[in-house]
């Protein structure tokens, strides 16, 4: 049975913490270049860079990051991995960029997107947004900013819902079956 942790409102409320807090953070959002990881980061990003735009009359530029081919796990896939392409609208050397994901779990796609980055620029500092923290660290990685930390069991799944590619806004917690 799903449970439900964030509804279209909560999200909405999350991600508007969160792009106060980039603001604060970072004394406004000059040279900030919000990144989002394929797939659900890449709207996630968008909203963000929307809601920022919003309180600071200016639009960080967005960019969507695929890091596939920097999988630790490549070689133990059973299907052939489908590569999207990335797509950065400025150089991100010497920009603070502030990657963006849905869920942080072990930490390896934090992992995977920082390789995939150095191999693009070289940022001034690179920070990591989520909307959901839900523990079990493989990895020494640590979001910067968090819509929701939720501790889970290792046999429990967090599915994030986004209007943009699921036509649903939530998200749940549920059981492995």
């Amino acid at each position: 049975m799903d449970k439900l942790l964030l509804d279209k409102e909560a999200m909405r409320r999350a991600l508007t913490r969160i792009a106060h807090e980039i603001i604060e953070k970072n004394k406004g959002v000059e040279n900030i270049v919000l990144v989002g990881i394929r797939t659900r980061g890449v709207p996630l990003a968008e909203r963000l860079a929307t809601l920022i735009q919003k309180f600071e009359n200016t639009k960080p530029p967005v960019g969507s990051l695929d890091i596939t081919l920097y999988r630790d796990d490549l070689s133990r896939l059973d299907y052939q991995p489908v590569v999207h392409g990335t797509s950065l609208p400025v150089d991100i050397t010497d920009k603070t960029v502030i990657l963006v994901d849905d869920v942080l779990y072990t930490g390896r796609t934090i992992r995977s997107a920082l390789n995939a980055l150095t191999d693009l620029g070289r940022p001034t500092s690179i920070q990591a947004a989520v909307l959901v923290d839900r523990g079990h660290r493989e990895l020494p990685i640590r979001a910067d900013y968090v819509g929701k930390n939720v501790p889970t069991s290792s046999k429990e799944i967090i599915n994030v819902k986004i209007e943009e590619i699921d036509n649903a806004e939530n998200v749940v917690i549920a059981s492995q079956k």
